[in-house]
């Protein structure tokens, strides 16, 4: 029922389908921003300093923007590997017709 076979690829599918996988690697960047944080200044609290806030971020703001970044970046990477198996290889397709 869920796993039938892909549709036809068309422009709009691709389009909904890159920005999706776009979302999803800035919310994956917004949790590695999370963990990352909270370990640092978990790190430096055990250590005994002082941590120091940029805002309302203990990170650098170098890495915060690089972090975002490379959740942009690497979504929509990701959304286009992802669209070529599934819409254009139709790898799902192949391999469910085997059995």
């Amino acid at each position: 029922m869920f796993f039938n076979a892909p549709g036809n690829p068309t422009n709009l599918k691709k389009a909904v389908y890159l920005f999706a996988a776009t979302i999803l690697g800035l919310l994956l960047s917004f949790l590695a921003h999370a963990i990352i944080e909270i370990n640092y200044m978990s790190s430096v609290l055990s250590q005994g300093r002082i941590v120091r806030f940029y805002g309302n971020c203990a990170l650098p703001p170098t890495l915060s923007i690089l972090l975002l970044i490379i959740g942009i970046v690497g979504g929509f990477l990701l959304g286009r590997v992802w669209w070529r198996l599934v819409y254009v290889d139709r790898v799902w397709a192949k391999t469910s017709s085997k059995k």
